[in-house]
């Protein structure tokens, strides 16, 4: 089976390319990533689990190269900004590529033993509806509402418990 033609490479590098800082302020303004990281915090208030945000522009120039997909980069960042390296394993990093509009949940092995793939499928499903929609904030809080729910249900604080907030939770956004 052929790769990507020429022309399809070359589409995909322009789109990286032509995304940049002021695409990824406009679907995300910073009281938008402000409200995003309180949001988060909120939610690690009620589970043990620790929940990154990553939004990027457009993949580098290596990526693009080898014709890697946005699953790559986000199993890279989810290394990188030590989402793996929770006490409990249970740590979940969402990642949005703007050039893509693509979505990928990496989950840590303790909410991945608990949670199906299908289950993860359905959940970027449908933040790639909102995201089709424009509506960037609306996608990542209905995601981070579903994670949180998930993260209760299997990694609940005891009453008198407090959280550890391992990771930060401000929302990273690379350009």
């Amino acid at each position: 089976m052929a790769g990507p033609s020429f022309f399809s490479k070359l589409a995909r590098l322009w789109r990286h390319r032509w995304i940049d800082a002021a695409d990824v302020r406009r679907a995300l303004p910073p009281e938008a990533i402000e409200r995003l990281g309180r949001r988060v915090a909120a939610s690690e208030r009620r589970h043990s689990g620790e929940v990154r945000i990553c939004v990027e522009a457009g993949l580098p120039m290596s990526y693009l190269w080898r014709g890697a997909p946005a699953r790559e980069r986000a199993i890279m960042m989810f290394g990188k900004l030590r989402v793996w390296d929770t006490a409990d394993n249970n740590g979940v990093l969402i990642y949005l590529l703007m050039a893509e509009h693509a979505i990928e949940i990496v989950a840590d092995r303790g909410i991945d033993a608990h949670v199906s793939a299908e289950e993860w499928a359905a959940m970027a499903q449908r933040m790639t509806a909102a995201f089709r929609e424009g509506r960037f904030e609306d996608g990542l809080t209905q995601a981070l509402e579903e994670m949180s729910a998930l993260l209760v249900a299997h990694f609940p604080l005891a009453e008198d418990q407090a959280d550890r907030n391992e990771l930060p939770d401000e929302p990273v956004i690379l350009i």
